[in-house]
């Protein structure tokens, strides 16, 4: 009787691998081999990944990118958002990663996290803005802190008026130079079912 090869892509990862993975992407899409939706959906993948050949999967068609069987920590890369003269929105359950860069330049860029997976308790923002338009619309029992941003002939509108305490907490640093940014918190009531957010919205509550 023949033993049949072990492959060893059937082996199962560990926490530290699945985050090695997830540093990786977050270098990929700095680099711009992947956008924002996929990297939020192999993210998600690789969190839930069981095997290696899962996690290598993630990673087969990026160029001069490969995962090694690594349990040191890794620190991850900041993932990038990019508008020039253009529009971004991004909103519902996407996958927030615990630094980012926004570049805005003339254009707007508007980012809801109250839906999203935010799986630290601080979220770091830099911003390198000029002209146009950054919206930030925050959870509901979330704080930030805009000590260490630079504004130059702009405009931040703070409506959430919390520095600290908050969960999650946002941290804005960088330089908004003769543009707006708009700090928005969202709110809730509930009527019966419904759960009614402000900034409007309407959703039905499916719970029990």
């Amino acid at each position: 009787m023949t033993d049949t090869p072990f492959d060893p892509r059937a082996l199962r990862v560990s926490d530290a691998e699945r985050m090695h993975v997830v540093s990786v992407l977050q270098k990929a899409i700095g680099h711009g081999m992947l956008n924002l939706d996929e990297f939020t959906a192999r993210t998600d993948q690789a969190l839930a990944a069981k095997t290696r050949g899962e996690l290598n999967a993630l990673l087969a068609d990026l160029p001069g990118v490969t995962h090694r069987d690594t349990s040191a920590p890794v620190q991850p890369q900041p993932v990038e958002i990019r508008a020039v003269m253009a529009s971004i929105v991004r909103k519902g359950q996407w996958t927030v990663p615990p630094d980012l860069v926004i570049k805005n330049r003339l254009g707007s860029t508007d980012l809801d996290f109250t839906e999203a997976r935010i799986d630290h308790p601080e979220v770091r923002i830099r911003l390198e803005a000029g002209g146009g338009t950054v919206t930030l619309l925050l959870p509901e029992r979330a704080s930030v802190d805009t000590g260490e941003l630079r504004i130059n002939a702009g405009v931040v509108k703070d409506k959430v008026g919390k520095p600290s305490g908050g969960r999650p907490h946002f941290v804005l640093s960088g330089t908004m130079t003769a543009g707006s940014l708009n700090l928005r918190q969202a709110s809730y009531v509930r009527i019966g079912r419904l759960l009614v957010r402000s900034p409007w919205k309407v959703s039905w509550d499916n719970t029990e």
